[in-house]
C-alpha cells in the first residue's frame, strides 16, 4: 500500500513545487514508483517535468469535480518510474464549484483509492491557499511535508498552517501526520537564515529535516527547461541538498537509503554559498 503525502503551505514562492518535482525525482530514482498530483491552477509542477498541459483535454480537475477517472489521467514524465496527473486552469474555480458538493472535502481521498495500491509514494502539490483544495489534500493525505523559506515570516505562516492541520485532523482525518518540515532557500551568507533554522527546529525539533535547501541558480533555471535538478544540473548543491532530503523521507519510513548523498549543514550551506559562478548554484 502506498503512502500520499500532500506538500502544503498557504504562503507562495516558499519552494513548494521545487520540492515536490525534485523530492518526487530522488524518489523514484532511488527505485520508488512515484505519481505527482498537481492540484495548482498554476501548473509549474506539471511544467516542471516538461509536460505541456497544453496537450491534455483533461486533468485533476475533471477528476475531482466531473468524477472522470484518475486513472485514466496519469501521463509519464522524463523521469523512469515518476508520473503525474496534470494541473489546468480551470482548477482556478474548483474552490467555487466544490462549495456545494457533497462531501466536498474528501473527493480527492475518495478517487485517490483506486490508485494508492500502484505506487509507493502519491505526493500532491496543494495551491498556495489554505482553501478547499488544500482541505482536499490534508483529508486525502497519510503525511503533509511543509516547506518554510528562511524568512523573517516564516513561523507565522507556520502557524496558521498548523492550526489548519490540527482542524483538519479534528473532523477529518484523524490519522494525519506531519512527515517533516524542510527549510529552503537557506543562504548561508545572512544571519538571517541560520536564525530561522534555530528558531524553527527549536519549536519543532525532530519534526524539521535534517537536510536544508540552498538558495540556488540551478533550481531556479531547471524549470525553464523542463527538468527537475536531478537531469538539470546533478552535480549542484540543489541536487544534492534533494537527494539528501529524499534519503531522509525514506529513512524516516523505514526504507533503505538508496540515494548515497550526505546531508547538507547549516556550516556547509554557508562555505558554498558563494562558490560557483559567483553566487549559489
Amino acid at each position: 500500500m502506498g503512502q500520499i503525502i500532500a506538500c502544503a503551505n498557504q504562503k507562495g514562492g516558499v519552494g513548494k513545487t521545487t520540492t515536490v518535482v525534485n523530492l518526487g525525482t530522488y524518489l523514484a530514482l532511488a527505485g520508488d514508483t512515484v505519481l505527482v498530483i498537481d492540484l495548482d491552477p498554476q501548473g509549474n509542477t506539471t511544467s516542471g517535468f516538461g509536460v505541456d498541459r497544453g496537450q491534455f483535454q483533461h486533468s485533476i480537475y475533471e477528476a475531482i469535480i466531473e468524477d472522470a477517472p484518475v486513472s485514466e489521467l496519469v501521463v509519464g514524465t522524463v523521469v523512469p518510474g515518476l508520473s503525474i496527473v496534470p494541473s489546468s486552469i480551470s482548477l482556478a474555480g474548483a474552490e467555487v464549484e466544490l462549495a456545494p458538493l457533497p462531501q466536498r472535502e474528501r473527493r480527492l481521498g475518495r478517487i485517490l483509492t483506486e490508485l494508492v495500491a500502484a505506487y509507493d509514494y502519491i505526493i500532491l502539490d496543494c495551491p498556495p491557499s489554505l482553501g478547499l483544495l488544500t482541505v482536499n489534500a490534508l483529508t486525502a493525505a497519510d503525511a503533509v511535508v511543509i516547506p518554510i523559506q528562511c524568512e523573517y515570516y516564516a513561523l507565522e505562516g507556520l502557524s496558521q498552517l498548523i492550526a489548519t492541520i490540527n482542524l483538519v485532523r479534528n473532523h477529518l482525518n484523524p490519522d494525519l501526520a506531519i512527515k517533516g518540515v524542510v527549510l529552503t532557500m537557506y543562504d548561508g551568507r545572512t544571519n538571517l537564515s541560520a536564525e530561522v533554522d534555530a528558531e524553527v527546529r527549536k519549536h519543532l525539533g525532530s519534526a524539521v529535516f535534517r537536510t536544508v535547501i540552498p538558495r540556488s541558480v540551478r533550481l531556479s533555471e531547471a524549470p525553464s527547461y523542463g527538468l527537475p535538478i536531478a537531469l538539470y544540473r546533478p552535480d549542484s548543491r540543489g541536487a544534492e541538498a534533494y537527494a539528501s532530503m529524499a534519503t531522509e523521507l525514506r529513512e524516516r519510513d523505514g526504507r533503505p537509503a538508496a540515494v548515497p548523498v550526505a546531508a547538507p549543514t547549516r556550516r556547509t550551506a554557508t562555505a558554498d554559498a558563494g562558490a560557483v559562478d559567483g553566487g549559489p548554484q
